[in-house]
């Protein structure tokens, strides 16, 4: 493991120990863990069947988008990258880590650099811009209940939902100007050969206009097909509800009644939204203060914090080791095929 990996690994250690100081301060260790053995095995089943359909269905939509472009696709394949991307999201700043590793397993099993990199922009533009607009929702009909329920927290809200919004136009800008497409691509060669991590070649620039090129060929062939768009927004929306709705189970898995299914996703879908794009690996940390303050009025007493570790081990822990072990066999398949 090289210098950088291990102060990576360092860093999510210390936020992972400052999580745990945030969900046990305060609370009877004991009490907590009493707490969670009042949920249902079968909600709990159910809520871990949730968590994996979350991460899979990403696959579906790279399976979905990347056949259209080259023909025939295994799926399971597809659903292979998606795990890798969460592993690499989650203990990245910002998640930045996800696609790049993603790319690169799809380019070593014989997937076109340009046809890969269209679909996972695809993708990541959907996911982004559909929780930007369920957050503009929430804000519309539901405004003055958030603000009841967040307090002050709702002005990391209103910057979770400002950063939605940026990125997606971001990444719509890039994706529709084959021009600064292109300028990125031969911008990010010319800094790695400044670093001396890449040697001059002309031949490498010829690629990467090329690849440059069939990345705006397929960007155009997407455009063209909207209803493969519709499919991928209808399916994004499904996922983000779906993880939403795994709280309710929970709540509902322990036996507490009172609040509706939409409160519950409501105020689910305001933790992400004020968390998703702040640098920290896996929005350690951050989340589950979002989260208590969220939920302090829902879970009372020791299943504020129950209900916290259930939720966030379930769809960040839980996903991570599975997406952890698909990542290693990934790693293996890729030096077992040189």
């Amino acid at each position: 493991m090289n210098r950088k990996n291990l102060i990576s690994a360092a860093f999510f250690l210390v936020l992972l120990t400052a999580t745990i100081v945030v969900i046990f301060q305060g609370n009877d260790m004991n009490t907590v863990v009493a707490a969670m053995q009042t949920l249902s095995p079968v909600y709990l089943v159910a809520a871990a069947l949730t968590a994996l359909f979350f991460t899979s269905a990403e696959g579906i939509m790279i399976w979905y988008l990347l056949g259209s472009l080259e023909g025939k696709t295994p799926l399971f394949s597809c659903i292979k990258y998606s795990f890798v991307g969460f592993f690499y999201s989650g203990i990245t700043p910002s998640a930045t880590g996800g696609q790049p590793m993603q790319l690169y397993y799809m380019q070593k099993e014989g997937h076109k650099v340009s046809d890969s990199s269209v679909v996972l922009m695809t993708v990541a533009v959907v996911y982004k811009l559909v929780l930007a607009l369920m957050g503009v929702a929430i804000l519309l009909f539901y405004r003055m209940q958030l603000m009841g329920y967040l307090g002050n927290y709702i002005y990391l809200y209103y910057l979770g939902l400002f950063l939605n919004t940026a990125l997606v136009v971001i990444l719509l800008f890039v994706m529709i100007s084959p021009r600064c497409f292109k300028s990125l691509v031969l911008g990010g060669e010319a800094v790695l050969k400044k670093l001396h991590i890449l040697k001059k070649s002309g031949k490498r620039k010829e690629k990467l206009i090329e690849m440059a090129d069939q990345y705006h060929e397929a960007v155009v062939f997407l455009i063209g097909h909207k209803n493969k768009i519709a499919f991928v927004l209808i399916l994004t929306f499904i996922q983000r509800c779906s993880v939403f709705f795994m709280t309710w189970l929970i709540y509902k898995g322990m036996g507490l009644t009172g609040e509706s299914v939409l409160s519950i996703m409501i105020l689910q879908a305001s933790v992400y939204i004020a968390v998703d794009m702040l640098p920290l690996p896996g929005a350690q940390g951050i989340t589950e203060i979002m989260y208590k303050a969220s939920f302090g009025q829902v879970f009372k007493g020791a299943l504020l914090p129950a209900s916290m570790c259930l939720t966030r081990g379930l769809n960040f822990y839980f996903l991570l080791i599975v997406s952890a072990v698909t990542a290693m066999y990934c790693h293996f398949s890729v030096r077992s095929s040189r």
